[in-house]
């Protein structure tokens, strides 16, 4: 299996698939995309019986990732702020977009020039704020959350922005506001629970506008999607969206290997 390859014991898996390893500064570490992905041979496949083998498998090489960072734009100093909130305060900080993926959120908001945006999973707020930027003047982002403390904390954090006034946040089931926002989609941002993939794509996919972009977080999953042995609810779910969406002869996408995956999905023309 190409791109997959052992490693030795100094690795360890944290939950949400992140992996460490120390580098040359003492008592830091540094968070890296790795995940430790079960493998059969074909011995297993045979029948014949043999251990599951560990491997892990290395989304982006860290110094790969350091060099990105260091030659993309820096986020604002609200973004900065909320970026080191999470990871100080949060339990899930892992679910940040973070500063290259909210930079590219924030270029492809930009490129668009969207009317209306919807995002799906708001989190602390961060991906928000970096899909407002490219909003028209009177332009709308509408964005939900089902937690309500991460719903009062992104409010909070919205409340701090120059685009407070465009942000309107939702708590509750998503699918149960989505068909309630009448509006056609210039941009969607997917990154919620993703048992539900399949059914957030179904809703949003009419009321895409013409030249409008849905993008998917999490495609990747850690790497989890690359062990179809692997029966946990979420890397099977995601597996599952991807096969969808690459069966679907109403849109074209592609898969962006961006920190966790990014799948960006388009309608095709008279579709």
């Amino acid at each position: 299996m190409q791109g997959v390859r052992q490693r030795s014991t100094q690795w360890r898996v944290q939950t949400h698939g992140t992996a460490y390893r120390a580098n040359s500064e003492p008592g830091i570490q540094r968070p890296e995309r790795c995940v430790r992905v079960g493998f059969h041979s074909r011995n297993a496949a045979r029948g014949t019986p043999e251990k599951k083998k560990n491997y892990f498998v290395e989304l982006i090489n860290p110094l790969v990732e350091q060099y990105a960072a260091a030659h993309t734009s820096p986020e604002d100093d609200l973004l900065l702020q909320i970026n080191r909130e999470t990871y100080a305060s949060h339990a899930h900080a892992t679910m940040l977009s973070g500063h290259v993926q909210g930079r590219a959120l924030a270029m492809f908001s930009r490129m668009l020039c969207p009317k209306y945006v919807l995002e799906i999973g708001t989190f602390t707020g961060y991906s928000a704020l970096c899909l407002a930027e490219g909003l028209q003047e009177d332009g709308e982002l509408h964005t939900i959350e089902l937690r309500e403390e991460d719903t009062a904390l992104s409010q909070n954090n919205f409340d701090k922005s120059i685009y407070k006034n465009k942000i309107h946040l939702h708590n509750g089931n998503a699918l149960e506001i989505i068909p309630a926002l009448q509006y056609n989609w210039d941009l969607v941002f997917i990154d919620a629970d993703k048992v539900n993939y399949i059914n957030y794509y179904e809703a949003v996919l009419p009321q895409l506008s013409e030249s409008g972009l849905i993008i998917a977080d999490n495609v990747l999953f850690h790497g989890q999607v690359l062990d179809n042995m692997l029966n946990k609810k979420n890397p099977a779910a995601i597996r599952a969206f991807n096969d969808h969406v690459a069966k679907d002869e109403r849109v074209e996408q592609v898969l962006l290997t961006v920190r966790d995956g990014l799948l960006l999905i388009k309608k095709k023309k008279n579709a």
